[in-house]
């Protein structure tokens, strides 16, 4: 069902998604807790180079992570195999990527 490289894509994806995790929640908690609002918030992170590199590789991990768990659910449950389980695999990816960038760059950019 899964290639040796989904495999590892999916296993390296969770290592990279273990330390962003950590980092989001720390940064949600911070906001909160210091009392930002969504301006103050947005104030600090358009226009950085870094914050949109944090995010950005989180979308990736997540849109790589995500696409390859979903595959062998649907696998599972609907016995979808080939070149659907393939092109559902990789739309799937491509749509949470898609959505993703968009997310970041409307936090990120100017």
């Amino acid at each position: 069902m899964l290639t040796l490289g989904l495999y590892m894509a999916q296993r390296l994806s969770a290592m990279a998604l273990a330390p962003l995790v950590l980092g989001h929640l720390a940064v949600m908690v911070y906001a909160i807790q210091g009392g930002l609002s969504t301006a103050e918030i947005l104030g600090r992170t358009q226009g950085s180079i870094w914050w949109f590199l944090f995010y950005g590789s989180f979308v990736v991990a997540v849109s790589i992570h995500a696409a390859i768990g979903l595959r062998v659910i649907v696998h599972e449950v609907t016995r979808l195999r080939g070149p659907w389980l393939e092109i559902f695999t990789y739309g799937t990816g491509i749509v949470l990527l898609f959505m993703g960038a968009r997310a970041v760059s409307a936090v990120t950019m100017l």
